[in-house]
């Protein structure tokens, strides 16, 4: 049986492989910098990986919502630490961040399952 970590991660492996495939130049050099952006560097990681999640929580992203849950807890990010940092998010994107802080407080629940 499938669980929504696997089915976001295959999904998301497949269509990355597809816009590689084109060979997109733009697209590309976005990938890269990215990767690099995420990097450890005068900010750890981890510091980085809770900026993303959050500018994605009010950006309203699901997508990079889910990618930067699972990066903080493969980093080791305790469920409260994040949880915190979503509440700031909170804060800042008010009310309408609410269903994607449900959404995330679901994908969470599914990767403690999965790991």
């Amino acid at each position: 049986m499938s669980n929504p970590v696997d089915e976001f991660n295959a999904y998301r492996s497949k269509m990355n492989a597809k816009l590689m495939e084109d060979n997109n130049k733009i697209i590309k050099r976005m990938f890269n910098l990215d990767t690099n952006a995420y990097m450890e560097g005068v900010l750890p990681k981890k510091t980085k990986e809770l900026l993303g999640l959050g500018n994605s929580l009010v950006l309203r992203c699901d997508d990079c919502v889910r990618y930067h849950l699972e990066e903080c807890f493969k980093l080791g990010l305790q469920k409260e630490e994040v949880v915190e940092a979503m509440s700031i998010s909170l804060l800042i994107g008010g009310t309408i961040v609410i269903p994607h802080l449900r959404r995330a407080f679901e994908y969470w629940e599914a990767l403690e399952k999965v790991h």
